[in-house]
């Protein structure tokens, strides 16, 4: 008999939280799991991607506020139905259909996940998840950071607390003709030094303006900023651009469902957001063997080693920011070993098959516990 695990998150768009749901249902035993999701939207390839795998969507619509009980109400229909042996939420509104859907549905075994870097999170709010953990077997957090304030400001026990890192799948090899074809399609010369960022445009989140001014402040000719990405903010950044006259030195190429090709054109990585749960995005550019400069905030703490694989660099410093990117500028070297240290920390600590493997184990950990028979 499989083990149904019924998945309950907030969108299913790009983002790094719905990425590793894919991974986790990719890398799971088929013939031992089957899956079941509960969004409040899904749309884009990964919701595609999820249907290949052959996961049924259901989408309840997004939440007013917590208490919407016609959300929990299709919650309970769906427990109801599909009747699994795991509750797993993930993302605020997602932790809060798992624990309502398990307190009502009785579900075996509820996980709880914190999958962001909840700095700005009220304290009525840090209330409502001590609570909504009262009737989680295990809260999952992300990183060691997240587990930190898991229990430091949201109050809940360490025993109850499991930090579990995302991981990657490997990138296939390199397409060096798509390479060369891209660096002619966008005027990238090779002696060009290309600093990239990947992600939303989202900027009170990711802080892309504050890269884009660093930009402004590093003096060299041939230096080029790659934005690969989409969102609410494109605008926004555009005017930032042209109002410090860098329009010849910064690309927007817009969403990539392939942005391995793209790292392959980047000198340098940038995460530079406000916060950040894990920050998959830099694991994914020290694969290609890419020195990463992050924010000090959240997982990217523990992902970048200071000095070793990349920097960490206060949020919100366009100049500590462009400090760094004129070290590596000057000290190729330095860009060399750093991008091989990355890659080899990539591969000792964020692969798919570790992050799959330690899931589930705790799946059958917290099954056997309940003594669940199947």
């Amino acid at each position: 008999m499989k083990i149904r695990v019924l998945h309950c998150i907030e969108t299913i768009a790009s983002g790094g939280v719905e990425q590793t749901i894919l991974t986790l249902i990719k890398g799971l035993n088929k013939e031992r799991f089957s899956h079941r999701i509960i969004c409040t939207w899904a749309g884009g390839p990964v919701a595609e991607a999820l249907k290949n795998e052959g996961v049924e969507i259901f989408q309840v619509g997004s939440f007013k506020h917590p208490f919407e009980f016609s959300k929990y109400k299709f919650v309970l229909s769906q427990i109801s139905e599909y009747k699994p042996y795991i509750l797993h939420g993930a993302v605020f509104e997602g932790m809060c259909m798992a624990a309502v859907g398990s307190f009502f549905g009785r579900t075996p075994v509820t996980i709880l996940e914190e999958t962001s870097d909840p700095q700005n999170r009220s304290r009525l709010a840090n209330l409502l998840l001590r609570f909504l953990s009262k009737q989680a077997d295990v809260v999952q957090a992300i990183s060691v950071n997240v587990g930190n304030y898991l229990k430091v400001n949201a109050g809940i026990k360490a025993e109850k607390i499991r930090v579990i890192t995302n991981g990657i799948q490997f990138p296939i090899a390199n397409n060096y003709s798509e390479i060369l074809s891209l660096r002619d399609h966008y005027s990238i010369k090779e002696d060009y030094f290309v600093v990239g960022f990947v992600g939303r445009l989202h900027d009170d989140h990711k802080r892309v303006s504050d890269l884009i001014k660093a930009i402004s402040l590093i003096d060299h000719e041939k230096i080029k900023l790659l934005i690969v990405g989409d969102g609410n903010d494109k605008e926004h950044l555009i005017k930032i651009v042209n109002n410090l006259k860098l329009k010849k030195k910064v690309l927007f190429v817009g969403f990539q469902a392939n942005t391995q090709v793209y790292f392959n054109l980047m000198n340098v990585l940038v995460v530079p957001s406000s916060r950040e749960g894990f920050g998959l995005v830099a694991v994914e550019g020290m694969i290609q063997k890419l020195p990463v400069i992050g924010t000090k905030v959240g997982g990217l703490q523990d992902i970048i080693k200071d000095g070793e694989t990349g920097f960490l660099v206060p949020p919100f410093s366009p100049e500590s920011i462009a400090g760094k990117i004129q070290l590596l500028i000057d000290q190729p070297d330095l860009r060399k070993t750093m991008g091989e240290k990355g890659k080899r920390r990539a591969i000792e600590n964020f692969t798919a098959e570790r992050y799959c493997r330690e899931v589930e184990n705790l799946y059958h950990d917290l099954l056997k516990k309940k003594s669940v028979v199947l």
